[in-house]
């Protein structure tokens, strides 16, 4: 007897959605009241949150409304139908949440990723200068870049510099303290 009342719901919903799909508002109705509980429940099953699964539950509802001549008795029943257009809904709104927070946590990995501005800044200067000095530095006489470089970049103290160039102690003290000067002069440092 049960079995008998079940066929008669999926034939009656079936005779409704032919009538939905002809814009039948009161037939819709009918339909509406028939699954907008399982809807709900399906919805509510894939979301685990009340007001989404609302939301979801009413989106399906309408797409059924829009969708109603789509709707194929001989690939499932309404009821099927329209639990699979709802479980659907109710994933892709899940995938999507997932998604934007999986933006939003990538987007807080690059920034924290990214220098400050100040340290950017400062790199910007530091490069700025370095290439004031190479500048500078060509401006010397081969004699005393070769000095400056030794003593400044390599580490050398004057006496290294004058065994190294094999140059006398004195000579190398004035290359050095002549490229200096200019090298000052070139930077525009105050003597001071």
């Amino acid at each position: 007897m049960r079995e008998d009342r079940a066929v008669d719901d999926v034939k009656q919903l079936d005779t409704l959605m032919g009538r939905v799909a002809e814009g039948d508002e009161g037939a819709f109705g009918e339909v509406y009241g028939a699954v907008s509980g399982s809807v709900l429940g399906v919805a509510l099953g894939v979301l685990r949150d009340r007001a989404q699964a609302e939301e979801v539950a009413q989106e399906v509802l309408v797409e059924v409304w829009r969708s109603a001549g789509r709707y194929r008795a001989d690939l499932g029943s309404v009821r099927t139908w329209v639990l699979t257009i709802a479980h659907r809904r109710a994933v892709d709104r899940v995938r999507s949440a997932q998604a934007a927070a999986d933006r939003e946590r990538r987007a807080a990995m690059l920034e924290a990723a990214l220098p400050e501005f100040d340290e950017v800044s400062e790199e910007v200067e530091d490069r700025e200068e370095r290439d004031r000095v190479r500048r500078c530095l060509g401006s010397l006489t081969e004699i005393q870049r070769q000095s400056v470089t030794m003593a400044y970049y390599r580490g050398l103290t004057c006496r290294e510099v004058s065994e190294t160039l094999s140059v006398p102690l004195g000579t190398v003290k004035t290359r050095l303290r002549d490229g200096l000067l200019r090298l000052r002069d070139c930077l525009g440092v105050s003597g001071g």
